[in-house]
This record gives structure tokens, C-alpha cells and sequence, in this order.
């Protein structure tokens, strides 16, 4: 009987020979490798040139009362289940847009509706019935009719049982002239709620009156693609987005943008960001950044879509946390309130 050596006992563990690569099995390993190594450098945000400037923050409907969003509706009375107030400031007035700009908002943001007369009345709904003492539309009052209205008279946190704000509303609505007239020289974001052109037409006569250029990128406007015909036309260098083409440009971007393409979709447009899916976006942030600078596209970062109780904008000051240092397009805040003075820098 042989006997079993150290070397046979060594085949034995080894199992079957792998057999060795064909050379086509090599090249598609290598053309993966080249792929994947192209890709993170074409995408790599580290690799991309340092940013200027800073993030602004849009202080949605100024310094406004927060709300739980959950199951909110277009015909939600959202004034009706608003949190506790922590301040007395109540949405797109004068005081609170002013409060906004004091807490650190790089660009004030409000809605507009048309009035009777012609005017445009700086208010949320198109309907008075939830936040105020009137009733009916918007658009069948004068904007003198709207300035003898309580806007505070609707908020409650406790399902009607006390009314925190009621009374101290009076007369507060205001309309975009007196905005502009108080303050034009500042960075601001105007939504149309309705599809009307001929709104759009009314903001610009209200820029003419008080003697300031819309035609400025300091001036955003938003609303359905049909109302902002006119804005697009007569003031090109404003900041003008709606929300079908900012879903499309957003869209083909995350499908095409690790190919280093900037879809055409994009070029002017409007990329939004929301908090949570940061890492779907290609080169993000400094790569996208450059690669939207360069085709005049704007980036706008928005609160967590996965959250059902809060907004668009951010709404915690632990998210502030989750934007990169390096950020800097726009931040759309719901709260400005708080987040506004956290991002302020520690006094030693």
C-alpha cells in the first residue's frame, strides 16, 4: 500500500482547477472597469472647481405659522390646523416678509391673487373663507374691500376651541404695490395660483409703477407654464419656473446626467433637489453646481419628500445638517423662523 504524502493530502483540499479567463470574458472586465472609473471621474464632485458664493435661503410665505401636512388637500383649510404659534407673525404681510429678511432670508416668497379692481393682493388662497372674516373669492373684492379684512381670523391650533391670531390681522393683507414699495430692492419669489396670463401681466404693471426692472434675476416667478407666457417674454432674465418643466428637467437629469450631457430640457430651467434623494443626482453637489452654471440652470433644494407631515421647504433646523457646505443654490425653508438664525455663525 502507497503511502498518502503531504503533497496529495494539499491536492486534495485544492478542488478542481478554475479555468483561466477567455479573452473576451478579459476585455468586457476591462471595458467595466474603464466604465466604472470614467463614470466617478465624470461625476466626481471633488474633482470639480470650487464654488463662489453662497446658499440662499427662500423664506416660504415669509415668517408663517406651521402646519401638519398630512392628507393635506387644495381645499385643505391649512390655517385650521396650524402647531402652537411660537411668534405672532402671520404669513405674507408686511411685518411678517420683514421679520424674514431679519432672520437671515436671502429671497422672500408670497403668492399673489387678482382683485376686482385690478390689483394684486398678496395672499395665499384664492378663497377667503379659511383665514379671514370674508367670505368668497379673491378675485370679487376691491383691494380696499381686502384691507378692511382680518387675515388672522381663521388660525387655530386646538380645532376652534381659541383663536390665537384673531384681531390682530386687521387690515394687513397686502397688495404687490405696497410690497414692492417697501421691499422691491430685495430678492423675491412671486407665485401665481391661478393660470390666468393676464395675472402675470398685472405683477408687471405693479413693477412699472413702482419704477423697478422685473426683468432682473433677483425676481422669481412661479406658477403654471400658461400665466408665466408673458414673464418669459417681457422679463427673460427673471428666474421663471413651473412646475411641468422643473419635473421633466429634474427627470432627465438623474436619467442622463452620468454621462456628463446636461440635458436640453435643463438649459435656463430649474433642477429641484429634495433633501432626501441628494445622492440621485449625478456629480452632486460642486459637479452639478458647475454643470448648471454653465447652461443657466438653477438648483433648488427642498425638504424631504418622504416625510407626509411637513412641506416643500425644510422645516427642522436638524436638516440644516444634511446640505452640503459647499451648497450654493437655493434652499426653499418653511420655517425661517428657526432655521434662519441657526445657520448663523457661533459667536466666540
Amino acid at each position: 500500500m502507497s503511502e498518502t504524502t503531504s503533497d496529495d493530502w494539499a491536492a486534495g483540499l485544492e478542488g478542481p482547477k478554475k479555468k483561466p479567463l477567455t479573452r473576451t470574458a478579459k476585455f468586457l472586465l476591462w471595458l467595466f472597469g474603464l466604465l466604472v472609473a470614467w463614470l466617478t471621474l465624470s461625476n466626481a464632485s471633488w474633482l470639480a472647481p470650487d464654488p463662489t458664493g453662497k446658499r440662499t435661503l427662500i423664506a416660504h410665505r415669509g415668517v408663517s405659522q406651521l402646519f401638519d401636512h398630512a392628507g393635506v388637500t387644495d381645499t385643505t383649510c391649512t390655517a385650521a390646523r396650524i402647531y402652537p404659534p411660537e411668534h405672532p407673525y402671520i404669513e405674507s404681510s408686511l411685518r411678517s416678509l420683514r421679520a424674514a429678511v431679519g432672520r437671515d432670508a436671502g429671497m422672500i416668497q408670497f403668492d399673489v391673487a387678482a382683485t376686482k379692481d385690478g390689483r394684486l393682493a398678496v395672499f395665499h388662497d384664492r378663497t377667503l373663507d379659511c383665514r379671514t372674516d370674508g367670505k368668497g373669492s379673491i378675485r370679487n373684492r376691491t383691494m380696499a374691500e381686502l384691507k378692511a379684512l382680518d387675515i388672522g381670523y381663521g388660525y387655530t391650533a386646538d380645532g376652534g376651541r381659541t383663536f390665537p391670531l384673531r384681531g390682530t390681522g386687521v387690515g394687513l393683507m397686502p397688495s404687490l404695490d405696497e410690497i414692492l414699495d417697501d421691499l422691491g430692492h430685495l430678492p423675491m419669489v412671486i407665485r401665481f395660483r391661478s393660470r390666468d396670463p393676464r395675472e402675470a401681466e398685472l405683477a408687471l404693471a405693479a413693477f412699472a409703477r413702482a419704477g423697478i426692472e422685473a426683468n432682473q434675476p433677483r425676481f422669481a416667478f412661479f406658477g403654471n407654464a400658461r400665466v408665466l407666457g408673458p414673464i418669459r417674454t417681457k422679463a427673460p432674465k427673471a428666474w421663471a419656473m413651473d412646475p411641468a418643466s422643473a419635473r421633466r428637467c429634474t427627470s432627465d437629469y438623474i436619467k442622463f446626467g452620468w454621462s456628463g450631457w446636461f440635458p436640453a430640457s435643463c438649459a435656463g430651467g430649474t433642477i429641484v433637489v429634495p433633501l432626501d434623494r441628494q445622492w440621485a443626482f449625478w456629480g452632486w453637489p460642486d459637479r452639478l453646481q458647475a454643470r448648471a452654471a454653465e447652461h443657466g440652470a438653477r438648483l433648488l433644494l427642498v425638504g424631504p419628500r418622504g416625510d407626509k407631515h411637513a412641506g416643500m421647504g425644510l422645516s427642522r433646523v436638524g436638516q440644516l445638517t444634511r446640505i452640503p457646505a459647499s451648497f450654493t443654490g437655493y434652499v426653499w425653508i418653511d420655517d425661517i423662523f428657526n432655521l434662519g438664525p441657526a445657520l448663523r455663525p457661533r459667536q466666540k
